[in-house]
């Protein structure tokens, strides 16, 4: 009779234990074991002998030719960008993000324009036929090259893979995907590890790209191991409120491109559509003549974005004041805040604070400092920022306003969008020039709020 025993698995970090325990002795998570059956009557397989083992020739690195190399054109600019160029043949490329938030969509967008010249083989494990028919319709997906096939067995799907030799896959997703020889359901942590193996071997011996959707967890990364991501070339990453119409597309690892660069989508009626200048749509709305709203420009890989940033500081009810940064990292907001009272002079310790970056952007940036600073100090005092100023600049410890890289991209991004006064660093202006714009150095939190306020 089989003998089944149950081991216990980190679904962060791939570590196992015959026993359970609250925090992974290997990654130090607290409550990631997950509890999976082991079937230890199973047969192993048979030890090859030597004389019927493969090995992989080795060449010399002179042998190997890339002339023929080239990336597919994905018909999205945006994607294109955060791929590095486009796709590249024999690379597996993790799609992530939250439920509903178009990973599904785009993979089945860009379906449209490559089907007109490539063979583009769809599985899904999470849908029917007719479901996926129903979303191509009302994405207006409609091109001939494309495959439709609904399946869950990786060795299936692979043996297809084989057969039909299309010239792109997409997987949607990894976690529906099963290996029939392992016990364990879908979705586990070793069922999602083996099959996204069985998949990167197909797609590197076969030199077809494939795309693998990937569900994410509670706290927003990749739901299994972190080997997933170690395994692929390439982790793409969405983000953005459901709620709200911006999606950004990050790169979280690239390698075959850079992983600072980022696209921008809006969700619409018929899918993602492109936004190709950002600052427009992040900027539209904003109220005029308010306080606690500043604009400030970030440098999202080799493209510059306006962004408005919004504080506000209100008196507190409570002992502990409240804090909360939407967009914003939280213990900057802290340091920030430390800074305005022991070197400025204003004093938040009674006031509840909230920072928003409009828009859904996650900035991390410490140029955007100074701009966060302005927007709390003006919400604390109840006065309005002039309204076509643009702020940027870091904040040191001791109160003082730190250069920044790439100040002259910064600056020519405000000026073209009609931005008429420049709040920067004291240490950035020697490398600037701008004739269409009033540019103010700084070297402190006191002189830039001076300036913004004239």
């Amino acid at each position: 009779m089989a003998k089944i025993k149950s081991v216990y698995i980190c679904s962060e970090c791939g570590y196992e234990t015959p026993k359970w325990v609250g925090k992974c002795p290997s990654c130090g998570e607290w409550n990631t074991m997950n509890e999976e059956i082991k079937d230890t009557a199973k047969a192993a397989p048979a030890v090859r002998t030597r004389t019927s083992m493969t090995y992989a020739q080795p060449y010399s690195i002179r042998e190997i030719s890339t002339d023929d190399e080239h990336r597919y054109d994905t018909g999205c600019h945006e994607l294109n960008r955060v791929l590095g160029g486009g796709i590249v043949k024999g690379s597996l490329i993790l799609l992530g993000g939250d439920p509903g938030i178009g990973k599904s969509t785009v993979l089945m967008q860009i379906c449209q324009f490559l089907g007109d010249t490539l063979k583009i083989l769809y599985v899904s494990g999470e849908e029917s036929k007719r479901q996926l028919k129903l979303r191509a319709i009302r994405l207006e997906v409609d091109s001939p090259n494309l495959f439709i096939m609904t399946e869950t067995d990786v060795e299936v799907v692979c043996e297809q893979i084989k057969n039909i030799k299309p010239d792109l896959v997409m997987i949607d997703s990894i976690q529906t995907m099963n290996l029939s020889e392992l016990s364990s359901s879908p979705g586990s942590v070793t069922q999602v590890r083996e099959c996204t193996n069985i998949l990167m071997r197909t797609a590197k011996s076969l030199d077809i790209p494939m795309f693998v959707v990937g569900h994410v967890n509670k706290e927003g990364s990749i739901a299994g191991p972190k080997v997933l991501e170690h395994i692929v070339d390439t982790v793409l990453h969405f983000e953005g409120d459901k709620q709200m119409s911006c999606r950004i597309l990050r790169a979280v690892k690239n390698r075959y491109g850079s992983t600072n660069e980022i696209g921008v989508f809006e969700m619409t009626d018929k899918g993602l559509k492109e936004v190709e200048n950002p600052s427009v749509m992040l900027l539209s709305g904003r109220p005029s003549k308010v306080s606690g709203t500043c604009v400030t420009c970030t440098i999202e890989g080799s493209r510059p974005i306006l962004a408005e940033t919004q504080g506000l500081a209100t008196q507190s009810g409570y002992g502990n004041a409240r804090r909360m940064a939407t967009g914003y990292d939280y213990n900057r907001l802290s340091m920030i805040l430390a800074v305005l009272e022991k070197r400025a002079g204003y004093f938040f310790s009674n006031s509840d604070t909230y920072i928003n970056i409009v828009g859904g952007l996650r900035v991390d940036e410490p140029a955007i400092d100074l701009s966060i600073a302005m927007a709390l100090v003006s919400s604390l005092k109840d006065e309005p920022l002039y309204e076509k100023a643009v702020v940027f600049g870091e904040i040191g410890l001791a109160g003082e306003i730190r250069s920044v890289s790439q100040a002259q991209m910064r600056v020519n991004e405000a000026v073209r969008l009609g931005f008429d006064r420049i709040i920067l660093p004291f240490h950035n202006l020697k490398g600037v020039q701008c004739d269409d714009a009033k540019l103010i150095g700084v070297k402190n939190i006191r002189e830039a709020y001076e300036a913004i306020t004239q």
